[in-house]
């Protein structure tokens, strides 16, 4: 027994590199990728409370017999996202283009030479070597390079997704976190947004947009059969990290 598995110890380690990644692809083999269940995105493993430089706090004045309170927007209730659990629609719109392109010539050549024609006449001691005073050490050496670099990239994503308020800060400001999976066929994809907000950049249809969040995280990608044929076998990057040429 002990045998056997020495013997398929390194099969093993090799299926033990891309960790439970290929556990979950030969799981979906002949279903499509299983969904993620609704949940408290502050209950996820990864969670973290946000903290922000926030500023001093100044209490504001009491004022007897007055219907305006210090710091209230409006008579009515403001139907935006102000505590947590509200919603708010975050609106995705990344419009980015750029174009690049560097080249870069260099050349240098250098020659060097060296010798004593004439050295107190015992020059002429060096009759019988095959030997030239005047030439006793020559070098040259030239060098050239080029370089052509260009980068073309053309991005658009227009997305729209609900999100919630899960932290509100000291100063007001709101931390919200949105996901949102859609499933055709075997392929699922998903998109999760994440940043801090100001109420007074809420529209008043209760909409957001991205250029609008601070330290905004904004992901978008998917799992499936399709994105298995885009992406290179797990060994191919394991060699791909470990070749040293």
């Amino acid at each position: 027994m002990i045998r056997t598995v020495r013997r398929f110890a390194p099969l093993l380690a090799l299926l033990a590199l891309p960790g439970c990644g290929l556990a979950q692809q030969l799981a979906d083999v002949g279903r499509p990728p299983a969904m993620t269940p609704t949940a408290n995105p502050t209950q996820a493993p990864g969670w973290r409370p946000v903290t922000m430089p926030m500023p001093t706090p100044h209490p504001a004045p009491v004022e007897s017999d007055s219907l305006w309170r210090p710091g209230s927007r409006a008579f009515f209730k403001d139907q935006r996202a102000a505590r947590v659990g509200d919603l708010v629609t975050i609106l995705v719109t990344m419009n980015d283009a750029a174009n690049l392109k560097d080249n870069t010539t260099a050349t240098r050549s250098g020659t060097e030479s060296l010798g004593v024609p004439n050295f107190f006449g015992l020059e002429a001691l060096l009759t019988h070597v095959p030997m030239d005073p005047s030439k006793l050490v020559s070098s040259s050496s030239a060098n050239g390079n080029t370089g052509t670099g260009q980068i073309q990239r053309n991005e658009q994503v227009t997305l729209s997704l609900a999100g919630e308020v899960t932290q509100v800060l000291p100063d007001g400001n709101l931390v919200v976190t949105a996901s949102q999976e859609f499933r055709v066929d075997s392929q699922l994809r998903v998109l999760r947004v994440s940043g801090v907000i100001r109420p007074e950049d809420i529209a008043s249809d209760n909409t957001i947009t991205s250029n609008r969040m601070a330290e905004a995280r904004i992901a978008y990608g998917g799992r499936g059969e399709l994105t298995q044929v885009q992406s290179p076998r797990w060994g191919q990057q394991v060699l791909d990290i470990l070749a040293p040429f």
